[in-house]
């Protein structure tokens, strides 16, 4: 029996996955575990493996958006009939489906029967979500664009294929449109003897950069978090003499080496634990105090931003945290993350110190009710019971949903993390 393969939900937000390739193509032999396609998510690109074996015997995608649990594709055996099976499961999901099922065929053929030139619809010109997208962002008409997915479908290589061509010369305007013009050319600067002027081009020079899913879903959950909660700051200065002696004496004997982002997890985890009002989320009719203390760590990638998560953050050592965050970290550089390995976060830390930043302010991480941004270690001079000494000082901020927190309840929690980094010792306790 063949099995209908379909988009697999590959994140908590994902709503529909982008094919960027296959890596297998129609006849191959499918064992389970072989890896299928490439799908671009709203966090990452993963690898999508089959679960089945057999032949593959239909992509019906080949590339762009697809709905979660859409058809993608057909794995059965070798000369099976499977038109019964996938016309089916088109008919029962909202997937961009490349045929249609017996009820929908007449309409769909009168409507192809039309010539092209009458038709002023985007929505009836067949192409992927992500293509219309594409063409509608970078201002380019359909019904000009060639497909080449299956059955004539406009696909993104298309829409990219159209951009590199060159723009058609712009039709002449009415004189309406161009009274407001000027009617002479703005004129250019003189040049001296000596310094040739400069003449600017008669256009722009630009490139429009398709946006990812994943930047997609950043931009509509942190506006969702920043214009919906009602965020406010609190930045405290801590002296952190005392825990880079701690860090230079616990890397004498560490079998990791340990680094100042390490020492901070720790010391924000142990004080979410003094203060669980901060370590808690809005659910709109509750707010829920989680007891777990599960601290995600901002990691900047090139397609934007992953958030894994370092569970039971306050009950690991220096050394536990270092390895677990590196191995994190290189996951989600190499896009190898896995999707419950960037959930249950219940408190964020975004640490810009390593690129000179002195201080910023963050937006909130959902489902969390506050996220700590954490900038340099500067040496600066400061005053130390009563005389003039040098000192090296960070500037952290706490960021928090005032519909969970209050102001002093978070200056009571920057006070507790104050004091774990400026006598440290209180984290081996």
């Amino acid at each position: 029996m063949a099995e209908i393969i379909r988009m697999p939900r590959m994140s908590d937000t994902m709503e529909e996955g982008v094919i960027v390739g296959w890596e297998k193509k129609v006849g191959d032999a499918i064992e389970p575990g072989d890896l299928l396609a490439e799908i671009e998510t709203d966090k990452a690109t993963m690898e999508f493996e089959s679960v089945f074996e057999g032949v593959l015997l239909h992509i019906e995608v080949e590339e762009g958006a697809v709905p979660v649990n859409g058809v993608i594709a057909v794995i059965g055996k070798e000369g099976e009939d499977f038109q019964a099976l996938l016309e089916n499961a088109r008919s029962g999901n909202d997937g961009p489906a490349t045929a249609s099922t017996t009820e929908t065929a007449a309409p769909v053929a009168e409507a192809a029967a039309q010539p092209i030139a009458t038709d002023h619809s985007a929505d009836r010109i067949k192409a992927s979500p992500l293509a219309k997208s594409m063409a509608k962002e970078a201002g380019i008409d359909l019904q000009s664009v060639q497909g080449s997915g299956e059955q004539g479908r406009i696909v993104k290589r298309d829409i990219e294929q159209a951009l590199k061509q060159p723009a058609p010369q712009a039709a002449a305007m009415p004189a309406a449109a161009t009274a407001e013009a000027p009617k002479t050319p703005a004129p250019q600067p003189e040049a001296s003897a000596d310094i040739p002027a400069f003449v600017f081009g008669a256009a722009d020079n630009y490139e429009d950069i398709p946006v990812t899913q994943m930047r997609k879903t950043i931009a509509r959950r942190l506006g969702e978090s920043k214009f919906g909660a009602p965020h406010f700051y609190l930045t405290a200065e801590i002296n952190m003499g005392k825990a880079m002696e701690l860090r230079k004496s616990v890397n004498e004997f560490s079998p990791a080496k340990i680094s100042f982002n390490d020492i901070v997890v720790k010391a924000v985890a142990m004080s979410l634990r003094h203060h669980p009002q901060i370590n808690a989320s809005w659910l709109g009719d509750k707010i829920r105090l989680h007891k777990n203390i599960h601290v995600g760590v901002a990691v900047a990638v090139e397609e934007g931003l992953l958030v894994p998560v370092i569970r039971h953050a306050d009950m690991k050592t220096f050394s536990q945290l270092n390895v677990e965050v590196k191995n994190l970290v290189g996951k989600a550089k190499n896009k190898k993350l896995q999707p419950d390995e960037m959930q249950g976060n219940t408190f964020t830390i975004s640490n810009l110190g390593m690129y000179g930043i002195e201080s910023f302010t963050a937006i909130i991480n959902p489902p969390d009710s506050c996220i700590l941004a954490i900038g340099g270690i500067i040496e600066k001079p400061i005053v130390q019971e009563g005389k003039l000494t040098a000192g090296h000082m960070m500037k952290v901020t706490l960021s928090c949903d005032h519909r969970v927190v209050d102001g002093a309840k978070g200056a009571e929690f920057l006070n507790t993390l104050k004091d774990m980094l400026e006598e440290p010792v209180r984290l081996l306790i």
